[in-house]
């Protein structure tokens, strides 16, 4: 079917889930509770990757509703978005980078979003008018790049998408130019069924840099209709970056995440960051993972590599800036350094801590860093 059908046919309710699942009433009335207050979209495609024998499934684990999302722990807004925003849909935490927050949709809702607050739900936070961001672009000397995310950029129409091509494209200062989707995994098809699209990419991709910065949280995720998207960005002359979030019964082993980093650079994906996941409200208890536990997670998995699967960051997104998270003194300290710091100070500043085994997180102040 086409990508639009997939979409129409996407299941949103749990009801609809319940024979597929063996659910009985009972479970159903409850998994559809969460669904009301965090909605839920899963494509035929990616549904179909779910094994529905295996309560464990880790494919299931992303998409299908679970009631630890009403665990009240955690905040909605992790990394200080709220803070950064200088217009509606526009964020500027780094001087180099502005971000777009380009549509609240996804063709399939993760249950381990970061953004739990609106995706699917609140259309207040989104850039609606592109020229406002532009002319704030422009008037800000420092920004070479742009981040277009949401939501999932790819889910807004082609005509949306050739608007920011074609106006930012156009400002030399910019380096480089960055998509946001995980379209690449849960509707491929968007991607390689779409001419019109991959034109459009093809012809700005000669003006200007492109890239498409994805996540791949499983090897079972990278099928071929993913490669067969992938591929076709790439030889449109859109590089390809991904971004997998480190979680709890997805890919927190040493062999689970080494396959997945492997067969990334297999297709001509390049491995970017593993990222902790986030202290998100309905997300904390379910997908954290102790950092502890985590940096012999990535660097069982970075031993497996040969080559560019190595180069791969752990690191989270922190109010204060993107810390890495370099690993682990004989002392039992942590050793941790900015990768980019939303003030000056912050700069590459390398510090230590004292981390109890449970900790999956680091106190917003940095107790005076």
């Amino acid at each position: 079917m086409s990508w639009q059908e997939e979409l129409r046919k996407g299941i949103r309710t749990a009801e609809e889930l319940a024979p597929l699942l063996g659910w009985s009433p009972e479970e159903t009335a409850r998994r559809a509770e969460v669904a009301r207050r965090f909605p839920m979209l899963i494509t035929p495609y990616y549904l179909s990757l779910v094994d529905p024998k295996d309560p464990r499934d880790p494919i299931g684990r992303m998409c299908i509703p679970s009631l630890d999302e009403f665990d009240p722990g955690g905040s909605f807004d992790t990394s200080g978005e709220e803070s950064n925003t200088k217009l509606e849909g526009l964020q500027h935490k780094y001087a180099q980078t502005v971000l777009l927050l380009s549509s609240n949709q996804c063709a399939m809702y993760c249950r381990h979003c970061f953004r739990k607050r609106m995706v699917g739900l609140s259309e207040d936070e989104l850039n609606r008018r592109v020229d406002e961001a532009v002319s704030y672009v422009k008037s800000h000397e420092s920004v070479t790049n742009i981040l277009i995310t949401g939501g999932d950029a790819f889910m807004n129409a082609n005509e949306i998408i050739g608007r920011y091509l074609s106006e930012l494209t156009a400002i030399d200062r910019l380096d480089f130019i960055r998509f946001g989707s995980r379209i690449p995994v849960t509707l491929p098809e968007r991607i390689y069924g779409d001419q019109e699209f991959l034109d459009m990419f093809a012809h700005y991709a000669q003006k200007k840099a492109l890239y498409l910065v994805t996540q791949f949280n499983h090897p079972r995720e990278i099928t071929p209709q993913a490669i067969r998207a992938v591929r076709a960005m790439i030889e449109r002359g859109v590089q390809v970056r991904n971004q997998t979030v480190l979680l709890r019964g997805v890919n927190d082993s040493g062999e689970v995440l080494g396959q997945l980093l492997s067969r990334l650079t297999r297709v001509g994906i390049a491995p970017y960051y593993v990222f902790q996941c986030r202290p998100v409200t309905g997300v904390k208890e379910r997908f954290q993972v102790p950092i502890a536990e985590g940096l012999r997670i990535i660097d069982a998995a970075k031993a497996r590599q040969n080559g560019f699967g190595k180069s791969v960051r752990y690191a989270m997104s922190h109010p204060r800036g993107k810390i890495e998270i370099i690993g682990a003194l004989a002392s039992g300290e942590t050793v941790f350094k900015f990768h980019q710091s939303k003030d000056d100070a912050d700069n590459a500043r390398i510090f230590t801590r004292a981390l109890p085994p449970s900790a999956t997180w680091l106190d917003e102040d940095l107790n005076g860093i």
